[in-house]
């Protein structure tokens, strides 16, 4: 039996950020194919073709040029084809008006971006390990905001 990699996408504008996403994911247990995104416009455009891959999970920095993150949820959630893939908000900005405004248009969880690697490979880590099916049905204010 071959186990399946987790199909994971991240659409985040700064180079650093990604890289270091990316060296996270290389260095926890779970097997992933991570595809990366410079803005929203990219990862919606990839989304919407007929034939693209569908991930996992996006990982979606809310602070990006042309197409920002919030504007990249609420269209995942409009379209049919796109309203179940979990999306996990990943920002830097920790405030109330933007992680509310994330809860209540769809994401399924909210992670500060950490500011230490060690911190940063272990919420990737447990983000991944979530059953979705089960954290969408169960979704409420308190577990949303997520914090290592």
């Amino acid at each position: 039996m071959t186990i399946k990699n987790l199909i994971v996408f991240l659409a985040e504008d700064d180079e650093d950020d990604r890289w270091l996403f990316e060296q996270a994911l290389e260095n926890i247990k779970i097997k992933t194919e991570l595809s990366m995104f410079k803005n929203g416009k990219e990862l919606m455009d990839f989304l919407k073709k007929p034939d693209s891959i569908q991930p996992h999970i996006v990982f979606l920095d809310l602070n990006m040029p042309i197409k920002n993150g919030m504007e990249c949820l609420k269209e995942m959630k409009q379209h049919d084809n796109l309203k179940s893939i979990p999306v996990a908000i990943y920002s830097t900005s920790s405030s109330e008006k933007d992680i509310e405004n994330t809860f209540v248009n769809g994401a399924n969880i909210y992670i500060n971006k950490p500011n230490k690697f060690s911190a940063l490979k272990k919420v990737i880590e447990k983000v991944l390990q979530l059953n979705w099916q089960y954290q969408t049905s169960n979704l409420n204010k308190e577990n949303f905001l997520f914090r290592i």
